[in-house]
């Protein structure tokens, strides 16, 4: 790599950390430089090393865990996150950010040696205890308004305010007061219940996972494998960026995030291919939304729904395969059709990866193989089985280095650079073959970068778990329920619908995690009052809490796109979820006919709902993109519309009319395009 292209390289990851932070919570964060940055290093890959061990091997009171790990998050939520983004000082933390930090994670280490003492009180607390409790529920507010931001803050506060004014019994305010904190900070109702419980027990050792396994060099993999099965084909590159983005996304787990690793590459490229900017920017945040859809990862939630259910997490990644596969469908007919419609040709094959090279490197994909068959065959704990995937990704990241000589080559190169050969050393310092090594480097980076993720999560796992508490203590939850309940009467879809707008609402700018366990709390009991399975129930709001990052007007991953692509956010935006429609659809399926989720069918209702979605999902993209074989006119796009929604709608009848609207569309469209060829 010459001086020039390290620079534009340089220029072009700075470019990219801008976009991370003005989109990214998560990214904002303290710059420390020289020794302070190996101290906060060190202090990370501790608090990583600290939640697998504890996940493994810790036998002491579960109270002790779960407070141990949330004064750990307030500590290092102010060490690694500002009170503002603008406080961009190299290796500079205000004062009182070092009292917020050391007052936040005392209160809950305080829990953490009183645990048997506070456990055999009861009811019975001191006010000093109560100060403790309400400087703990600050700092982690505090820490989660500076990681994770607003909304969720907004929420928990409303719900507090709501139970210290009117939701409780308690006849003064100060009483009440009294009791939310004590039960919100030292109880298993509030901050100490499921959310935090499972993202200590099992969410920080996947994050952990997820990082070893990107340093193996597994997204380049993917988007590799994503060049080769559909680089050649029309539009090309927006098929590859939304096969690779579903692979790297499953991943990662934050759209963000995603959109901007992967679209990088994809962007650019789908650009240059000849699509608009705003699609090209929209292609790359649908797919990476729905990489938290894509089994066997999922994300952080899923883990967190499999223990709220009481069901295994292999049923809930076998259940996830065929809506995810339908979601992706979608995404890629409608990039297909784009590209018919205007003409747009895919990658020369002379520069696509030859398979056969790939096939070779498979191996990287063993980490994750290892992991499905573990969980699914019930071989081992979930905790356990992500830490020997861990092991399995240091493995085949260290036979990669043997395989493709990368460790070899940096042996010759040390053995030049200790020669002191000038010249050696410079071609040593260009060479590209030695960054696929795995070194204790990579390994250090990838315990750093797992005790960052759980930051975040495990900030906002803390509060929702308030938000929860609150609204169960104050009785709001069986309230909202009625409520919704009455207003729709017997109708399952408003209830649905009011459901889908409360999880989008609430998952803006909220990461999935605690969007999912809000909505668990709330809304997903409305569903199965309303008699929709629960495993369905919980998917519904699952999906629609995850397509928040693309719906406006706070469409987090979509603006992302936006600002690679260099493109008008609200219509890049718009265009996500326009291409995201089979997201906004299937949930409702789920709960109509839960032979989608293969919940008490049989193998032929289940290929014939999948064929008739699958179908109807062509329909309404293609209505949308306002093409098929020819350009559409309104009358040919209600016809695929109308037709489409009927074949997605369960029952016979529907898929019959839906078939003939669908076949009467095609109908007009060959007229049309023979028309077209005969005025020629």
């Amino acid at each position: 790599m010459s001086n020039k292209e390290k620079r534009e390289y340089e220029l072009n990851q700075e470019g990219l950390e801008e976009v991370m932070k003005k989109y990214d919570r998560e990214s904002n964060v303290r710059v420390f430089k020289g020794k302070p940055a190996v101290i906060v290093n060190a202090v990370l890959i501790g608090f990583s090393l600290f939640c697998i061990w504890v996940t493994l091997f810790a036998t002491f009171l579960e109270e002790i865990r779960l407070t141990s790990f949330m004064g750990l998050i307030v500590l290092l939520g102010f060490l690694y996150y500002p009170a503002d983004k603008k406080q961009n000082r190299v290796n500079y933390i205000p004062w009182y950010d070092i009292v917020g930090m050391i007052l936040g994670a005392g209160a809950f280490l305080y829990y953490t040696v009183s645990a048997e003492q506070i456990i055999q009180q009861g009811t019975r607390f001191h006010a000093y205890q109560i100060f403790i409790a309400v400087i703990g529920i600050a700092a982690l507010l505090e820490v989660t308004r500076r990681s994770v931001g607003w909304p969720i803050l907004i929420v928990a506060l409303f719900f507090i305010a709501y139970a210290i004014l009117y939701g409780l019994t308690n006849p003064s305010v100060a009483g009440r007061l009294r009791y939310l904190v004590r039960n919100l900070f030292y109880a298993k109702t509030g901050i100490l219940s499921t959310p935090i419980n499972v993202c200590s027990k099992y969410i920080v050792v996947f994050i952990i996972f997820g990082a070893f396994l990107e340093r193996t060099g597994i997204s380049e993999l993917f988007i590799n494998f994503a060049n080769c099965a559909a680089g050649r084909f029309a539009g090309g590159p927006a098929k590859v960026a939304v096969i690779s983005s579903a692979l790297c996304g499953m991943v990662s787990g934050s759209s963000v995030g995603n959109t901007v690793t992967t679209g990088s590459v994809t962007i650019p490229m789908m650009k240059e291919t000849g699509y608009k900017p705003e699609f090209a920017g929209a292609v790359e945040a649908a797919a990476s939304t729905g990489g938290q859809i894509m089994p066997p990862i999922m994300g952080a939630a899923a883990f967190l729904m499999a223990d709220i259910i009481g069901v295994p997490y292999s049923d809930i990644l076998i259940r996830a395969i065929f809506p995810a596969v339908l979601y992706f469908t979608g995404i890629f007919i409608a990039v297909h059709l784009e590209a018919k419609k205007h003409g747009l040709t895919g990658i020369p094959v002379e520069k696509l990866p030859k398979f056969k090279r790939l096939l070779k490197k498979s191996y990287l994909l063993l980490p994750l193989i290892l992991l499905v068959i573990w969980v699914s065959k019930n071989m081992m704990t979930m905790q356990r089985a992500a830490a020997f995937s861990i092991v399995a990704a240091i493995a085949v990241g260290v036979l990669d280095g043997i395989l493709d000589g990368s460790y070899a080559q940096a042996y010759r190169d040390l053995k030049a650079v200790k020669a002191a050969n000038p010249a050696a050393r410079v071609l040593a310092g260009n060479r590209e073959e030695t960054k696929n090594c795995f070194t204790l480097k990579k390994f250090l980076e990838a315990l750093e970068a797992g005790g960052k993720g759980t930051i975040t999560v495990g900030a906002a796992c803390g509060v929702a778990g308030i938000i929860s508490g609150t609204i169960t203590m104050t009785g709001l939850a069986n309230e909202m329920i009625n409520a919704i309940v009455a207003a729709a009467g017997d109708k399952l879809f408003i209830a649905l619908f009011l459901t889908m707008l409360c999880c989008i609402i609430l998952g803006m700018g909220v990461p999935t995690t605690a969007t999912y366990c809000i909505m668990a709390a709330t809304c997903a009991p409305i569903l199965t009052r309303m008699g929709v399975p629960i495993l369905a129930a919980h998917f519904f709001v699952f999906y629609f809490g995850i397509v928040a990052d693309i719906t406006p007007p706070v469409a987090l991953a979509a603006y992302a796109g936006s600002a690679i692509a260099k493109a008008n956010p609200m219509k890049t935006a718009f265009n996500a979820t326009k291409m995201a429609i089979a997201a906004f659809l299937i949930p409702y399926v789920f709960c109509f006919s839960p032979d989608m989720l293969l919940i008490d069918t049989n193998a032929v209702s289940v290929i014939l709902l999948y064929v008739t979605s699958l179908v109807g999902i062509i329909g309404i993209a293609a209505a949308l993109e306002g093409f098929l074989i020819f350009n559409m006119g309104i009358v040919d796009r209600v016809l695929f519309a109308a037709g489409g929604l009927m074949m997605i709608s369960p029952g016979t009848v529907t898929d019959i009319a839906g078939l003939a609207l669908i076949g009467a569309g095609v109908a007009f469209q060959l007229v049309k395009r023979r028309r077209a060829v005969g005025a020629v």
